[in-house]
């Protein structure tokens, strides 16, 4: 089968792209705003090329409402799934970052659920 096209980026609305770009560097690391004649970078643009060659978009949004992860009156529409290795050293390490936990699951769940500091849930998996 062939294709269409290829996965440029996903891109998030957010009320502070360079503060939320941080935020994901931080989980899960890459550069932030590398030149790139793609996209232009401001106030309202900014991205993360991760080490994998994906690459994370963050565009201001001025009435930006976040999702109300599990209730579905504004629904997450998609959200991120990061693999790792230890569960509860992630959770501390993304908490400290500036995320906030959503769901622990139940016990010996192998994800749990936060939201970023603009709100959009995200996953941590354990690595099986």
């Amino acid at each position: 089968m062939s294709t269409i096209g290829t996965l440029q980026c996903v891109v998030l609305d957010c009320p502070d792209p360079r503060a939320l770009a941080r935020f994901y560097a931080t989980v899960l690391g890459g550069e932030v705003n590398r030149p790139d004649g793609r996209w232009a970078l401001d106030e309202s643009w900014a991205t993360l090329h991760l080490d994998t060659g994906s690459v994370l978009c963050f565009q201001e949004m001025a009435d930006y409402r976040p999702p109300t992860w599990p209730e579905p009156s504004r629904p997450q529409q998609l959200h991120l799934d990061v693999e790792v290795p230890d569960l509860d050293e992630a959770e501390r390490a993304v908490l400290e970052a500036g995320a906030t936990l959503l769901d622990t699951g139940t016990p010996g769940q192998s994800w749990r659920v936060y939201a970023d500091p603009a709100g959009h849930p995200f996953c941590l998996v354990r690595h099986a």
